[in-house]
């Protein structure tokens, strides 16, 4: 009878062909190489973002965010100075009071490439408790602009933010309602003068005063004085003086530059807790 010897078929049309396997678990071609799935996990691999790369939306301001609102700001504002000291920011760290800017603050640089050392070394720092969320600022601080742009174009920024300002508060929701209040009233045209007749006139409230470049402060705590009010405003430009009244310890003057300097300041300090208790008040002082 003759052997039979068994032999391997030839792959006809339509046949699968087994892929080898690599030591790995990965799978190769005939030739070799790896499959298409293996390369594109090569691909994707390569593509990894470079931690230090800059971002496209970088700039020379940061903006951080989740910061314990429980600190008081000249405090909060020592600590985060403390902590970007190493980068050299170009002024002391910008942070607010008033309830839309609470828990957040601003610290510019002198260059992009400075400022993202910084947001990626201090980004996620655990500040009193709170890790905290640093990006870069949608715009440049005055700082930045100052040091960047020429003297027409910072001007020019200058007062395009005044303009800005200007529109937001008269789209004020509660600026419009007490408008609307005051023209409502009845005419006080042909009444009797005198100073029955002056109480009866509606006074503009103070919060919605024309800008000025004097801000009058109210509601100061007892004993506070002229210079512990300097510490507080200094930190904002423009600053030229500070006149307290000794007959009346609760209320001072304090002058900036210009109407935009004295708006910055009004609107970060307004209900600033300068003993840490007590709000002060801070409007445009009557023309």
């Amino acid at each position: 009878m003759a052997e039979i010897v068994a032999t391997t078929p030839l792959p006809q049309s339509g046949d699968i062909l087994m892929a080898e396997l690599t030591p790995d678990g990965q799978l190769l071609k005939e030739n070799g190489e790896l499959t298409v799935e293996a390369e594109n996990k090569e691909e994707e691999e390569e593509e990894e973002e470079d931690p230090n790369k800059i971002p496209d939306n970088a700039c020379e301001t940061l903006y951080l965010q989740n910061l314990n609102e429980k600190v008081r700001i000249p405090v909060l504002r020592e600590t985060l100075g403390n902590l970007f000291k190493p980068y050299r920011p170009l002024q002391p760290v910008i942070a607010h009071h008033n309830i839309r800017m609470r828990g957040q603050a601003f610290v510019s640089f002198s260059d992009v490439e400075t400022a993202n050392e910084a947001r990626r070394d201090v980004n996620e720092f655990p500040l009193y408790g709170k890790p905290i969320q640093i990006s870069f600022a949608k715009s440049l601080s005055d700082s930045v602009m100052k040091k960047t742009k020429d003297e027409k174009a910072f001007e020019e920024h200058i007062k395009h933010r005044s303009e800005d300002k200007k529109l937001k508060r008269k789209s004020n929701p509660l600026r419009q309602k007490a408008q609307a209040k005051l023209k409502a009233e009845p005419s006080t045209a042909g009444a009797p003068s005198g100073p029955s007749a002056k109480k009866a006139r509606l006074q503009m409230p103070d919060e919605y005063l024309p800008p000025n470049s004097v801000l009058f402060i109210q509601n100061l705590p007892d004993g506070t004085t002229s210079e512990e009010l300097r510490e507080v405003f200094e930190v904002h430009p423009g600053l030229v003086e500070i006149r307290t009244i000794p007959a009346k310890k609760d209320i001072a003057f304090v002058e900036f530059a210009d109407e935009t300097t004295a708006t910055v300041a009004k609107d970060a300090l307004h209900n600033f807790k300068i003993d840490g208790e007590t709000k002060m008040k801070v409007t445009y002082a009557r023309k």
